[in-house]
């Protein structure tokens, strides 16, 4: 039945990595595979049981006679239900964050990077546009991220060409820049709740090698745009149009908004409740002066545009929904035991935390970089910390060197190509470029400034820390 389980699961993630081609979406593949297989696995569920949690199951069974029953509800309460409560954490954070995003766009608090952006010389133009899209992502996922930029590029840039161009910088930037800090990336967020990371050292750790990854390429991209850029014109607000919110409103709510996700970390240290809480404690104090704010407008019943921002809701329940498939889909894969065979290859054929993380993110490319990287966290465990224990079991301590080398290869690496990443994902719907063209003229330059953070985080790494 394992050889089964692993084919299933391998023919599924072809499937991801092929949506482009098949036109399957990959949350339903995700979906479908993670079901049958942990249908498949309960069928054989004594086998497995007996194997690998024996001895935790005779405590559990006491002096009570074995059944299948007793097997069926040690698995549900002891097995599923541990993994499922680490998913529906991260689960409801990306809810709580993209509630978040639809309070602060419905009270116009992304209209400041229009603003910003408003410049034609390509260089002043790129450099506003990345660094905006690096921040914003650092803050919210890079999703939404991604989605928010694009909007905003095509209400700016006439020429689609350009807008392409310009597209890629802000795949790069928001890839990035969710790997910059514990929240801003779905998987970031999942290696920190599994307590692989402290968000300090976290941060501190990859701040440079992400700077380094974003600049290159921007750098090497942005040559590829004439000297001025097509901009469309300004919209203009008459005198005493109530459709503009004022500036001093969109100011708070947009600090109370990411000043607040930036206080999850240490509202998780300080309570040691799960970031999700914290998260929801955010939105409901934005909520509340979101209520106080638009009060007027609310009993007045002036109708708010909210057309982008169902787009926005649309794809991130579909990416929440992939990253739900995927958690069972490697849950199951950790509980049949294929994660401990594929350790055990890891450690005698590569043996090297640097050759592992190019793996990652050459395999990142293809295959969609939550996928790849929930893989990758679960096939080694958190080791304990010990005084003489060698460099290479070390990396794979609480803030070992794999668990920042997995998040930079992932992110960064899955923008070698658009299928890699959600927000590659998201330029190709939004612009509708092509896999051979985003090759030919971004995936080389992506690699670059990959390959460069990689060894300016080996130099920091030595020398620095």
């Amino acid at each position: 039945m394992t050889i089964a389980i692993v084919i299933l699961m391998l023919f599924g993630y072809a499937l991801i990595c092929s949506e482009h081609i098949t036109r399957i979406n990959k949350a339903t593949v995700a979906l479908f595979c993670g079901v049958c297989g942990w249908v498949m696995y309960m069928c054989v569920g004594p086998h497995y049981i007996q194997s690998l949690h024996g001895m935790d199951f005779m405590n559990y069974l006491g002096d009570d006679t074995y059944s299948v029953r007793a097997v069926n509800e040690y698995i549900y309460h002891h097995v599923f239900v541990k993994h499922m409560v680490q998913m529906c954490c991260i689960v409801m954070y990306l809810l709580a964050t993209m509630a978040i995003v639809e309070v602060l766009a419905s009270n116009e608090c992304f209209d400041f990077i229009v603003d910003w952006c408003r410049a034609k010389t390509k260089w002043r133009l790129t450099c506003t546009l990345a660094a905006c899209s690096f921040l914003l992502s650092a803050n919210l996922d890079n999703l939404a991220s991604a989605v928010i930029m694009l909007t905003i590029l095509s209400k700016l840039v006439i020429n689609p060409r350009q807008r392409s161009i310009l597209g890629a910088i802000v795949v790069i930037a928001t890839s990035c820049g969710g790997c910059f800090g514990v929240i801003g990336d779905v998987t970031s967020l999942l290696i920190w709740t599994s307590s692989a990371v402290t968000p300090t050292n976290y941060t501190s750790a990859l701040i440079i090698p992400t700077i380094v990854a974003t600049v290159i390429p921007t750098f090497l991209i942005g040559r590829m745009l004439p000297e001025h850029v097509d901009l469309k014109r300004p919209r203009v607000f008459f005198r005493g149009d109530d459709a503009a919110m004022p500036f001093w409103q969109r100011a708070v709510m947009l600090f109370l908004g990411l000043g607040g996700l930036w206080f999850v970390p240490t509202f998780h240290r300080l309570t040691m409740l799960p970031p999700f809480l914290g998260a929801l404690c955010v939105l409901g104090v934005l909520w509340v002066v979101n209520e106080i704010f638009n009060r007027k407008r609310i009993t007045s019943g002036q109708p708010i545009s909210l057309t982008g921002i169902r787009s926005l809701q649309y794809e991130m329940i579909q990416m929440i929904m992939f990253f739900v498939g995927v958690s069972l889909c490697v849950n199951l894969l950790v509980e049949v035991g294929a994660m401990r065979h594929v350790a055990e290859v890891c450690d005698t054929y590569i043996h090297n935390i640097y050759l592992l993380s190019v793996v990652i993110g050459f395999v990142s490319a293809v295959m969609d970089n939550i996928a790849l990287v929930m893989t990758s966290i679960s096939i080694f465990p958190i080791m304990e910390v010990q005084n003489s224990m060698p460099d290479y079991v070390a990396a794979f301590a609480r803030n070992g060197q794999y668990w920042h080398l997995v998040a930079l290869s992932g992110c960064v690496g899955g923008c070698l190509l658009p299928i890699g990443s959600t927000s590659g994902y998201a330029l190709m719907k939004h612009d509708g470029i092509g896999i051979w063209w985003y090759l030919k003229f971004i995936s080389g330059k992506v690699l670059v400034g990959w390959l460069v953070s990689l060894g300016v985080y080996f130099l920091v790494d030595y020398f620095l820390r």
